[in-house]
């Protein structure tokens, strides 16, 4: 048995150890927003926050996670209120099929959170996810807008 910090709030789940955190999230806890892609951590799709550090969560084991750190999925990134990437990525249409997005608004939060006036470089460094239909171009302008409006 195995106790997480989901989106504030303490779940238990009964998996074996070396279950991924996204089968954890997806199938056992619900939250569906978080994607599966590649399942070798290199397409970003599963992408959550750990400790506020985006993470994919696609090949993190479950025993890897202690109940202590605060895992975030895209539901509850914007639980309470839009987060400013979330609504730059509307605002712009960033999205084309939508589905590697969530790992990019993930990833970009993280990101901001970190570094809150990223250069262009600095967010084609950090920004790793992949896009199918290439949407890197809105992706850059929405992670901009983002952290203008962050900075206030």
């Amino acid at each position: 048995m195995a106790k997480l910090n989901i989106n504030g709030r303490i779940v238990e789940v009964d998996v074996e150890d070396d279950t991924p955190l996204l089968w954890v999230i997806r199938e056992h806890v619900g939250l569906t927003g978080t994607k599966y892609g590649c399942g070798v951590a290199q397409c970003g799709a599963c992408t959550v926050h750990v400790d506020g550090v985006a993470t994919r969560s696609c090949v993190l084991p479950i025993s890897a996670v202690e109940e202590s750190e605060k895992i975030v999925t895209i539901e509850g990134l914007g639980a309470e209120k839009p987060h400013p990437v979330q609504q730059a990525w509307a605002e712009l249409d960033v999205a084309q099929c939508g589905y590697c997005q969530v790992g990019m608004i993930m990833a970009a939060s993280s990101l901001l959170a970190q570094n809150p006036n990223p250069s262009d470089a600095d967010i084609r460094a950090e920004m790793t996810n992949i896009c199918r239909c290439g949407t890197y171009g809105r992706v850059l302008a929405g992670v901009k807008l983002a952290a203008e409006r962050m900075r206030g």
